[in-house]
This record gives C-alpha cells, structure tokens and sequence, in this order.
C-alpha cells in the first residue's frame, strides 16, 4: 500500500495503491490534511490502483472532506472500480462525494 502525491495545476492529486484499509487510512488522511495546511484548496484522490476500501477507509474520506469543506475547499475522487462504484452508491456515499470516471474529467470539474 502506499500513496503518492503530485500537484496537476492548482489540484493536489493522491493516487492511492493497494487497499484503503484501517492499518493505513491514517498516513492518507495525514498526507491530505498536511496539504492542506499548507494551503493547497483543490484535492483529488485517484482509485484506479486501488482494489478495496474498507469501512475505516471510508470513514476517511468522509472525515477529509467535512475537513476540506470547512477550509472553503474541495476534494473529488476519481477511477472507482466497479465494486468500489457499488459500495459508494450502496452507502449512499456517491452523493457526498464528485466522483469522475477519469482522473481528466476529475481534473476538469474544478
């Protein structure tokens, strides 16, 4: 598991590896939330490598964007995977979140 960031223009993309797991969900949400400290605004977290998130996981992303909100900013997520695509509309977490089919089309929605 591991995750890698890189800034696409004004956007702070997070490619995360592996799972999304309770044993790592901590290093993702300090990576984001480091970012954004330092002011970055525009955050994008790209699934395409990524094959499960489990319940910790999600609760992650949840928590970094009610954080990323209240800094005025905002974070989109990008290449679900077929399975993870059903687990967010079963919790309902598709409606929380921008999810683009592409990290461009992701890109391009800010």
């Amino acid at each position: 598991m591991s995750f890698s960031i890189k800034k696409q223009g004004e956007v702070v993309v997070v490619d995360v590896e592996g799972q999304l797991i309770v044993g790592n969900r901590q290093e993702l949400k300090q990576k984001v939330l480091d970012e954004l400290e330092k002011g970055e605004k525009k955050f994008l977290i790209d699934f395409s490598q990524t094959g499960y998130i489990d319940s910790s996981g999600l609760g992650v992303l949840v928590s970094l964007s009610k954080k990323i909100r209240e800094q005025g900013g905002e974070l989109r997520l990008a290449n679900l995977n077929v399975d993870l695509q059903t687990l967010f509309e079963l919790t309902k977490l598709d409606t929380l979140f921008q999810i683009s089919d592409t990290r461009e089309r992701a890109l391009e929605s800010f």
